[in-house]
């Protein structure tokens, strides 16, 4: 629902949020209560020690102010939960008894304190019982005020006054006129400067440069533009998602057409190209896995890797490699040695250092597959976070390529990084000078996929004969025309749900809008949705049925905004542009459709096994197209299916699985064989 207003300004919690904390609250409140009242009946007439009427009027005080807290937080509880998300009118009367709520602060801030010099005077030598109990209480009573501080500092909204001014004011103001335009330019600054405020406080521990600030403002720019169309508050968000992955899984559970839909049987020379690739796509993983070093080695090995890296880290490096950048006690060399197999004279360059828009990377002679591995690294560090967020998109120019396009600014700015060090430090020809005969191969895993496809379209036009494996790569990386071309010598490799593969801007205002409609339209509290929606992702069961004001309209009406829905949703978000607007080709819009690079292969989990310590899971594979990836999936496996272990062991198992296919036919078809 809207955000709510309370001293004048709004903040990010909805008058439906104090249904839960509140309870809790409240259950403490009571027993607290309880344990006070039941003290005080025990021990009324005893309080002839020293300090003893003190205490005396200490608890009785005590049990009527916390009697109070009692009806206030009851009354709290009761109307918050009245309504739904998008009819706040049966909460009008929150705002009143939350002032009353916070007013009872004071008084119990005054007692805290005295219970705590009470404690402290060495004079007072009253039962232990009591003092053990007061001593509680004052412990109770400041953790409580300083949770609730917690709590104000994360809701509190820093353009709250401004948000309130606009929003209440901003359907009766003409936004023709000079003074509405200049209210309106304010609000969007001040948003830009609090999220660029916000990066710079979690990317404090980074070395800041020029390109640091760029990124910030740029960043900071496409948060405030994706955040400033609707008023929505977190826990709307996480109903939303709840929602929407039960409506998700209801749809899925229902009979239905196949959603990837090439050739509903695919010709053998379909499946034999598709088990090839496969295997190619096993092996090369391996490299794009051990780009990233030590963490990736420990956190798939984390009882042995140490052990395993020991005779390694201690041991000198290898003179006979290039290796650039930070790489204490030789860990991540020691780990791709261990994670690929190759030895030390294999590699040709290693490169570890890592900047924004200049990420790691490493060039390797692979003779089993006779090819030249080019492995680019994936998001691993705050400089990579950024250049995954700098999603601008820019006009990627090359010579004698016609199919120029848009492209994601941060990834491009990497992969010219990795070109000119690959072409202007001589790396590929010093490679291709000890292995002329070998072929080039370029992989990246996340952000490394990303940034090895616009890598392989730098240097396809002088390696033709390269092939790219982008295995999870960004979804919103090439416009239409690139990603055509690319699908001659780049294959791209997705698992299951995975988030990472569907983000683009485009999709990321499509789940926006999604969540929008479904959260302004069901007819449950919020708090049953969370409860329910919370049970659902941790126990599983049977997706639940809310009902919403979508149910028995007919196809023309939906097609329609809802009341509801336009109430939370401040103006129309200038971050989606659709590429149906003929004028994108003479002024490009800011946000266009990017898609996946080259040819796909998806992954879905066809079935599993779970056994006490271990699960058996089953894949299947598929040649799928970017339709299948154009809108984002809610999933609890969204993120764990983007891991590069998942990927890898998705892979292997697939592969593995061909080989047996392969034996099988091979014994079947054996003249002689039994």
């Amino acid at each position: 629902m809207p955000g709510l207003v309370v001293f004048g300004r709004r903040w990010a919690i909805g008058s439906d949020d104090f249904v839960l904390p509140g309870a809790f609250e409240l259950f403490v409140r009571l027993v607290w209560w309880i344990g006070i009242l039941v003290l005080y009946t025990v021990h009324k007439g005893q309080f002839n020690c020293p300090g003893g009427g003190l205490l005396h009027s200490y608890l009785l005080v005590l049990i009527i102010l916390l009697a109070s807290i009692i009806c206030a937080l009851s009354a709290l509880v009761y109307i918050s939960m009245q309504g739904t998300i998008s009819n706040p009118g049966p909460r009008k009367s929150l705002p009143k008894v939350l002032y009353t709520r916070l007013l009872l602060y004071f008084p119990e801030f005054i007692w805290a304190v005295l219970g705590a010099v009470w404690v402290s005077d060495s004079s007072v030598h009253c039962e232990k019982t009591v003092i053990n109990a007061i001593i509680w209480t004052v412990i109770a009573s400041w953790v409580i005020i300083v949770f609730t501080i917690i709590g104000v500092v994360i809701v509190f909204d820093p353009l709250g006054g401004k948000k309130t001014l606009y929003l209440t004011d901003g359907v009766s103001r003409n936004l023709e006129s000079s003074q509405s335009g200049q209210l309106l330019y304010n609000v969007k600054s001040s948003a830009t400067r609090v999220w660029e405020k916000r990066i710079r406080l979690l990317c404090c521990c980074i070395v800041q440069d020029d390109d640091h600030r760029v990124a910030f403002t740029s960043i900071a720019e496409l948060f405030r533009t994706y955040f400033s169309d609707t008023d929505l508050v977190p826990s709307d968000i996480a109903a939303g998602l709840i929602l929407l992955h039960q409506e998700q899984d209801k749809m899925e559970s229902c009979p239905k057409e196949p959603e990837e839909v090439l050739c509903h049987s695919p010709s053998s020379l379909m499946t034999d190209d598709l088990d090839v690739e496969l295997e190619n796509a096993a092996h090369y993983m391996l490299f794009a896995a051990a780009a990233y070093g030590w963490p990736y080695y420990i956190y798939t090995s984390p009882f042995t890797a140490l052990c395993k890296l020991k005779g390694d880290c201690c041991g000198n490096r290898p003179t006979d490699s290039d290796i650039t950048g930070s790489d204490r006690h030789n860990f991540h060399f020691g780990s791709i040695l261990k994670i690929t197999g190759l030895q030390y004279r294999d590699f040709i360059h290693i490169s570890f250092h890592n900047k924004i828009y200049e990420i790691p990377f490493f060039v390797a002679l692979d003779h089993k597959k006779e090819a030249i591995v080019v492995a680019v690294r994936g998001t691993l560090s705050f400089e990579d976070i950024l250049t995954d967020l700098s999603a601008d998109c820019e006009d990627l120019t090359l010579e004698d390529v016609l199919e120029n396009g848009f492209v994601h600014k941060g990834i491009t700015q990497a992969a010219t990084y990795i070109y000119r060090k690959l072409i202007n430090d001589g790396i590929l020809n010093q490679a291709f000078t000890i292995a002329p005969e070998y072929k080039l191969v370029i992989v990246g895993h996340s952000l490394g996929g990303g940034t090895a496809s616009i890598l392989a379209i730098m240097l396809r036009n002088s390696f033709p004969t390269l092939k790219c494996y982008a295995f999870s790569p960004p979804g919103g990386l090439l416009s239409k025309s690139l990603a055509d071309y690319t699908k001659h010598f780049i294959v791209s490799v997705i698992v299951g749900k995975d988030l990472v593969a569907r983000l683009s801007m485009p999709n990321m205002e499509d789940l926006k809008r999604r969540i929008v409609r479904i959260v302004a339209n069901c007819n449950r509290p919020k708090y049953q949705i969370l409860l329910r929606g919370c049970w659902y992702e941790v126990f599983g069961g049977d997706p639940d049925d809310f009902p919403t004001e979508l149910d028995g309209r007919n196809q023309e009406a939906l097609s329609q905004p809802l009341l509801a829905e336009e109430s939370l949703m401040v103006h129309r978000s200038p971050s989606y542009n659709a590429l149906d607007d003929e004028s994108h080709q003479n002024s490009p819009p800011q946000y266009p459709h990017l898609y996946l690079p080259g040819k796909i292969i998806h992954i879905v989990e066809e079935s599993s096994s779970r056994r006490l310590c271990s699960s058996d899971i089953k894949y299947t594979a598929r040649w799928s197209n970017e339709t299948v990836f154009s809108s984002i999936l809610i999933s609890p496996k969204m993120i764990t299916d983007h891991m590069p272990d998942v990927v890898l062991k998705a892979l292997n198992s697939l592969s593995q699985e061909h080989g047996e296919c392969l034996s099988c036919q091979t014994r079947e078809y054996t003249p002689g064989a039994v």
